[in-house]
């Protein structure tokens, strides 16, 4: 019997490598996560000890129900209709392989300019200095796609080499031709953008849609032995 050729390898090749991400994906997020800070400043953000993902995204794009979909656990994050009522950097260890870290949430035009100020500052100290950070998930709400608050931030991106991942939440609130033409209009927006990964991931919190997917993503970046 003739081997198959290169056009006919590939699919299966594809497709092993798509269920052995997932697996891997499955099998990291399946690892106990736990709470490990909050801090207001730099000077209390913990020392680097996994690779760290951080969670950027405008005031109620859905972050921590993000964070708690991931890792299966509903109250990991606290979540909270109140735009802007993340202040602080919360870091959680998923059992030493990696750090996740949601990042206060910008573009809520009720809080006052000192404290936008003091929240961009913080994360932009994040930012800058965290030598174990891997990937940015820039988080963006299905319905609105990129908006005006979301421009600057990708483009700091741009500018520091920050490597981001564009997730698209909440996307059970579109219909799916919807989504699907939503989906290709920010590719090709986003391909415009050089730290950004060429794929976005959509998903949902609420029915779990894209979190496989998600998963198999950042397990690619953790390790199995911390940094240091």
């Amino acid at each position: 019997m003739d081997e198959p050729g290169p056009a006919e390898a590939a699919p299966a090749e594809n497709a092993e490598a798509r269920e052995a991400a997932l697996e891997a994906g499955r099998l990291l997020f399946a690892r106990p996560c736990r709470f490990v800070a909050g801090v207001a400043g730099p000077e209390g953000m913990p020392a680097p000890a996994s690779p760290e993902i951080a969670f950027a995204g405008r005031s109620n794009v859905g972050k921590s129900s993000l964070v708690n979909a991931l890792t299966g656990r509903r109250a990991l994050a606290r979540t909270s209709n109140t735009p802007g009522r993340t202040r602080e950097i919360n870091f959680f260890d998923l059992d030493g392989h990696l750090m996740l870290v949601d990042l206060p949430g910008y573009g809520y035009a009720a809080a006052s300019k000192t404290k936008i100020k003091a929240w961009t500052r913080l994360a932009d100290d994040y930012l800058r200095g965290r030598p174990s950070l891997r990937r940015v998930c820039l988080l963006l709400d299905a319905r609105r796609g990129i908006t005006a608050a979301d421009e600057p931030v990708m483009a700091a991106f741009d500018r520091s080499a920050v490597s981001f991942v564009a997730v698209l939440t909440k996307c059970d609130k579109l219909a799916e031709e919807e989504l699907a033409t939503r989906i290709a209009a920010l590719e090709a927006a986003l391909a415009g953008h050089v730290a950004a990964y060429p794929a976005l991931i959509a998903t949902s919190a609420r029915t779990g849609a894209g979190m496989p997917e998600l998963r198999g993503h950042l397990a690619a970046l953790a390790t199995a032995e911390r940094i240091g």
